[in-house]
């Protein structure tokens, strides 16, 4: 393996055997993906160049992993995945999924963990940083859940950092700290 990245042997062999699926509007890029899947020992790369040219890759090919862009035309990488996350509808619907943007805004992120996204790459990325966020779809899956209008990988648990206040005295009218108030 061309990667410093050390991976336990059982995780490397069901890497090599994986299908992945790259959908991207831009050739460069899904070359450049495919040349960092091959380097951690992934050959079976299938390409879709848009959205709904993805959607039927999965149905015909089945992969065991999909990468997707979230720009793109016709069908952007949101859409792609709530329509793929629609059990009933579309035939794969627990298929591991990766969005690799160049955007990085806070809404997007958080917009891609509501849509049922396995994890969240930005662009540029690296061949390790590629490796890490496949490893741990494999290693550490998380199954699959509905409730309230949501299908995809159970959430992983989410940490509200609380800004902290400092106590009042006793005359004083209570603060709030972030969403919350404290009360004495």
């Amino acid at each position: 393996m061309a990667n410093d990245t050390q991976v336990p042997k059982h995780l490397q062999q069901r890497m090599e055997a994986l299908k992945v699926l790259l959908v991207d509007d831009d050739p460069h890029m899904r070359k450049v993906v495919r040349t960092m899947l091959a380097a951690i020992g992934i050959r079976q790369v299938y390409e879709a160049s848009d959205g709904l040219a993805g959607l039927e890759a999965i149905r015909s090919l089945t992969p065991d992993l999909v990468i997707v862009d979230w720009e793109m035309p016709m069908l952007d990488g949101a859409q792609f995945i709530r329509m793929v996350r629609s059990p009933g509808d579309f035939p794969y619907p627990d298929v591991p999924i990766i969005i690799l943007t160049g955007h990085g805004d806070r809404w997007r992120v958080v917009e891609a963990a509501k849509v049922g996204a396995h994890e969240y790459l930005l662009k540029p990325v690296s061949t390790k940083a590629l490796q890490d966020r496949i490893v741990s779809i494999l290693a550490k899956p998380r199954p699959t859940v509905k409730m309230e209008g949501y299908y995809g990988p159970a959430p992983r648990k989410l940490v509200f950092l609380e800004e902290r206040v400092p106590e009042p005295e006793p005359e004083e009218k209570p603060k709030k700290a972030g969403n919350v108030f404290i009360l004495h």
